[in-house]
């Protein structure tokens, strides 16, 4: 692969990059993608809490007092940015899809040389179990020459979104699921899908959706809905969140700001949905509000063109939507990824690569392109020249960057096969709990 890593930078000067040179070395950054800090605070020189005697720059109180010479906690999320090359970062900032049932010359091409932070995989690449294995575990192989493990994703939400093999029982849509109102079956539905997940090696699910389906048109959601009612798609969906996480796979909730009320699928067209922030505030948004504050570690943002908020872009690369709204009202300091930009929205009306480097700008972490490999290739080489070139900033890479490592850390992402999923078992207590709850 010819990785070239980084020589003589040590972690002292990665953490001065993130922190932002010159500053107070103390100091924990406000949220703010735009200078590349995100409310992210560096260990390197910097003490959240001073040790008794020691004034914030570490001069002692009392002159008898020893210096204090205990070593800084480690961050292994920064030791590894500092170790990779700007190549291997801008590959985290995109997953990507395939074509297939089993690898080629161009995913080969997208691990090796442009070091993609992981796929995708829809129904056309999923035959069957013993194949799926296959090709996930192949995957993995391959990305072993690179530092960082991969996504391996799905939209596995039940009912007509699945893409699971057709050994498994199947899982409801939520709409069944909400008609029942019951935490408790949303949560074991959850950890189904986690477990079906998990045993293939798959580590991220684009699931739950909390777009609350308030326009009975809509053709888009409808019954991947958990409902009508903000606070039942929150109830239900934080439960699902919850079992699925607990599984040991990263949910990541959509649609926002909320795609319930349009009128065009977004996979065909570019909706447009006319509430101001104060309809969204007491609708579309509760359920993300209440997924952020159960600890959502990754949102997905919808291909929606909202005037009232921003005329000129649509709210998957608008930085008043991510930055200002998502970020900084809503508090949200976690990974941002976009929806897929092959999709009718984008490609109808923008350039990929202007909207693929858009949407790291606006606060997003990672772009979603899931169909085609030319497509795929511009959006990486975008990146790379809107680094190049300045356009995205070095602290701006580093800190988008920063909190996919953290995450993928923090769930133990590996590229160790998998042995696989335990399909008897996983059919057998998901048909117990369809039939307690009177759905099977």
């Amino acid at each position: 692969m010819g990785r070239i890593w980084k020589s003589g930078v040590t972690l002292l000067l990665v953490g001065m990059l993130l922190a932002g040179c010159g500053g107070n070395r103390n100091e924990v950054k406000p949220a703010n993608p735009e200078d590349g800090t995100n409310g992210q605070q560096t260990q390197q020189g910097n003490n959240a809490q001073e040790e008794p005697g020691t004034s914030a720059g570490g001069d002692q109180k009392g002159g008898n007092e020893p210096e204090d010479t205990n070593p800084e906690p480690s961050d292994p999320a920064l030791e590894l940015l500092g170790k990779m090359d700007t190549d291997e970062k801008i590959g985290q900032l995109v997953l990507v899809g395939m074509d297939g049932t089993s690898g080629s010359d161009a995913t080969r091409e997208l691990i090796e040389k442009y070091h993609v932070g992981g796929f995708i995989f829809y129904k056309n690449n999923i035959e069957s179990t013993k194949q799926a294995l296959r090709l996930f575990n192949d995957l993995k192989s391959v990305n072993r020459s690179n530092p960082v493990p991969l996504w391996m994703s799905v939209d596995e939400e039940g009912g007509r979104v699945t893409r699971m093999p057709n050994e498994f029982v199947k899982v409801p849509a939520s709409k069944k699921i909400g008609s029942k109102d019951s935490e408790e079956l949303a949560k074991g539905i959850g950890a189904i899908l986690g477990r079906e997940l998990s045993g293939f090696g798959l580590n991220m699910d684009f699931a739950p959706v909390l777009d609350v389906n308030s326009n009975p048109k809509n053709p888009v959601i409808g019954d991947r809905s958990f409902g009508s009612k903000a606070d039942v798609v929150s109830r239900l969906g934080i439960a699902t969140m919850e079992g699925i996480r607990e599984q040991r796979v990263v949910p990541v909730v959509k649609h926002f700001p909320g795609h319930g009320d349009t009128s065009v699928d977004s996979h065909i067209g570019l909706p447009v949905v006319n509430h101001d922030l104060t309809r969204l505030r007491k609708l579309e948004l509760v359920p993300f509000k209440a997924a952020i504050e159960n600890k959502a570690e990754v949102v997905m943002i919808a291909h929606l063109l909202m005037p009232k908020l921003d005329p000129d872009h649509p709210a998957s690369f608008s930085k008043k939507v991510i930055t200002d709204i998502l970020r900084g009202e809503l508090g949200y300091q976690g990974v941002v990824i976009s929806d897929d930009m092959t999709m009718g929205a984008i490609e109808k009306n923008y350039e990929i690569g202007k909207a693929s480097v858009n949407a790291i700008l606006a606060g997003g972490n990672i772009v979603l392109v899931g169909h085609d490999y030319a497509k795929e290739k511009t959006a990486i080489e975008a990146l790379k020249t809107a680094v190049a070139n300045g356009t995205i900033s070095a602290d701006v890479l580093d800190n988008r960057v920063y909190a996919i490592l953290k995450l993928k850390q923090a769930y133990g992402l590996t590229d160790r096969p998998a042995a696989g999923p335990d399909v008897q078992n996983i059919n057998r207590d998901l048909t117990k709990l369809l039939q307690k709850y009177g759905l099977r």
